[in-house]
């Protein structure tokens, strides 16, 4: 039996800038939270797993890599506070899926907090730098193992920040995306570079005693 057609929602209340910016406050959420509606926000309905796709493709570079179930109690969040709305579709084969799309609230709250939320300085969690820092405790050897398996990571991250970038660039909108696509290589490459520097570093070291 054929699923009816759903009904068209009503459109909502086109929000002003202030109530956007009063209301992405009083939200309180999680940067977690706001860059998981900024994935809806490229304006496609899109699963859990899309979302998990999404974040995967460009987030990963310079922000997150979520596991699914932080992804759902995200998109649920963003649901309770109004700025996502979800459906039930059904597929030919019969399976059903439910899908997420951003709302106009939720796309004037994500823009005011664009504009206007405190940007803080990123925190750096570098764990090959750790290991070197307490490289009185280890071998030699070992921390040149360490840094070069990290400079070997820069590398095929560098490799695969470009390809982000080329998919990024043949896709109408993406624009920005692409440039950040575009940061993450040229991140990517002098990490590498300051790896290798490194690797010279302890040599030196090495050599000194």
């Amino acid at each position: 039996m054929p699923t009816p057609p759903r009904p068209e929602p009503e459109p909502e209340p086109e929000p002003d800038a202030a109530d956007a910016d009063a209301h992405a406050r009083n939200a309180r959420l999680p940067a977690t939270a706001w860059a998981v509606l900024g994935i809806l926000s490229f304006g496609e309905e899109l699963t859990g797993y899309e979302v998990r796709q999404w974040a995967d493709h460009i987030l990963r570079f310079f922000y997150w890599s979520p596991a699914m179930s932080q992804i759902y109690s995200e998109l649920k969040r963003l649901e309770k506070v109004g700025y996502a709305a979800s459906r039930e579709l059904t597929a030919e084969d019969g399976r059903s899926r439910r899908v997420y799309g951003i709302t106009d609230t939720g796309r004037a709250a994500l823009a005011a907090w664009v504009g206007g939320a405190p940007v803080e300085p990123p925190v750096l969690k570098h764990g090959p730098m750790l290991r070197v820092w307490l490289g009185h405790l280890a071998d030699p050897d070992r921390l040149r193992e360490v840094v070069t398996r990290h400079r070997d990571d820069c590398d095929r991250l560098l490799k695969e920040a470009e390809h982000s970038r080329g998919t990024a660039a043949r896709v109408p909108g993406w624009s920005y995306p692409e440039l950040v696509a575009r940061w993450a290589a040229r991140h990517y490459a002098a990490e590498r570079d300051l790896a290798d520097r490194l690797l010279a570093d302890l040599d030196e070291l090495a050599s000194r005693r």
